[in-house]
């Protein structure tokens, strides 16, 4: 990632913290059921300690305090503006810290399980950052973000796929974006082609199980028609 597209994304969070919440947030959206799941791997997989990449204002971290008081949670958040509102919350600078998701200030296998919600999509490397949530987590990976091949029309969404899989994406992805790579909305900042599918290699590597679940309405299909994707990786 350039310091270019670095500074657009500082700059776009820090003018947005103040609304980040409620510009994200959406009762009964995909980051609420992607939530209430992970609740309930937390209870599944008996973890007791869980780190967020990419925490924001800390929304996650304060939904999984809620379920269980006697979790340890932490948090990893770039972006000074979107850590001061989660201590405006109640969340201490201890458990919610500066930090980068490429290289995570941890020790191997640290916490029981790593999570990350919609942040992906917004990193030019996301395998990075993939590869340093897996060197973390001791039982489990919780992913939820975007998944490109379950966006758009229905010739969109084939073209996406074929083109993936003869390994024209990146040359179409470029074109589109008339060679800068990224695309900048007002409602997400810079973001990045991205698919939790990318990744899947990578934790399988890793993972004795891998898990999928659509957090937006699709087929029987969830590759080709769901927008929106978790991928749970269970280590032990």
């Amino acid at each position: 990632m350039t310091n270019q597209e670095v500074d657009i994304q500082r700059i776009y969070y820090a003018n947005n913290a103040g609304k980040y919440d409620s510009m994200h947030l959406y009762q009964k959206g995909e980051h609420f059921l992607a939530l209430s799941i992970l609740a309930g791997m937390v209870d599944f997989l008996e973890v007791n300690s869980v780190l967020d990449v990419g925490a924001g204002t800390g929304r996650a971290m304060l939904y999984l305090k809620e379920h269980s008081s006697i979790l340890k949670i932490k948090g990893v958040e770039p972006i000074a503006e979107l850590r001061n509102i989660g201590y405006q919350k109640g969340i201490s600078p201890e458990n919610l810290i500066d930090g980068n998701a490429l290289k995570l200030p941890f020790a191997d296998d640290e916490f029981d399980l790593v999570c990350e919600f919609g942040v992906l999509h917004h990193i030019k490397t996301p395998s990075i950052a993939v590869s340093e949530m897996l060197r973390v987590a001791r039982k489990a990976v919780f992913i939820s973000d975007s998944n490109r091949f379950g966006q758009g029309s229905l010739l969109n969404r084939f073209v996406k796929s074929t083109s993936y899989a003869m390994g024209l994406w990146p040359l179409l992805n470029s074109i589109k974006t008339r060679g800068k790579g990224y695309i900048i909305t007002e409602g997400d900042g810079l973001s990045y082609s991205y698919s939790v599918f990318d990744d899947y290699n990578i934790v399988r590597d890793q993972c004795r199980q891998v898990h999928f679940l659509n957090t937006q309405d699709a087929e029987k299909n969830i590759y080709h028609t769901a927008g929106h994707v978790v991928m749970i990786g269970i280590k032990e």
